[in-house]
């Protein structure tokens, strides 16, 4: 069975996995995925799911976890980003599990959550380069190509009115 719920707090760590071993499967690099782990766990990546109660669910936001078999293979969040509108993050889902229609339910439950919270319009951060795949999910659903205005100077910023 799948489902699509709020985080626990023991499923962090897992739940970081999940996010390292897709990322590591789109960008790549010299390392092995374990030391690569390591590597941006270091630098603190990922560091903000550390305190997901505070950086999300009392950001204004939610922190959602696609599960099967009792194992986590996606994840997808929203915070609050400034007045009115809320900050896509952490859309990850295994690629075994590509197409099978769980990206586009867990997007439906982040647009009912982030319409119930009163946001009126989604913003992402994307890199237009590597995740391409991704750029193309959203554009599917409906957002548009925006100013970028995110940390990362490579990414493209993407906006949708809900």
């Amino acid at each position: 069975m799948i489902q699509i719920r709020p985080i626990q707090k023991h499923e962090i760590p897992e739940a970081k996995r999940v996010i390292f071993t897709v990322a590591f499967e789109i960008f790549g690099g010299a390392d092995t995925l374990e030391e690569s782990i390591a590597r941006f766990s270091a630098q603190g990546k990922l560091s903000e799911m550390d305190d997901v109660q505070k950086n999300y669910f009392e950001n204004g936001g939610t922190f959602l976890v696609t599960v099967h078999d009792g194992n986590i293979i996606g994840t997808g969040a929203i915070r609050f980003l400034e007045e009115g509108v809320c900050e896509l993050k952490r859309l990850w889902l295994l690629s075994e599990y590509h197409g099978w229609g769980l990206g586009y339910c867990m997007m439906q439950e982040l647009f009912r959550i982030a319409r119930q919270k009163g946001y009126k319009s989604m913003r992402l951060f994307t890199d237009p380069v590597f995740q391409k795949r991704a750029l193309e999910f959203y554009k599917r659903l409906g957002f548009s190509q925006i100013q970028a205005v995110g940390d990362d100077p490579d990414d493209i910023g993407m906006e949708l009115a809900l």
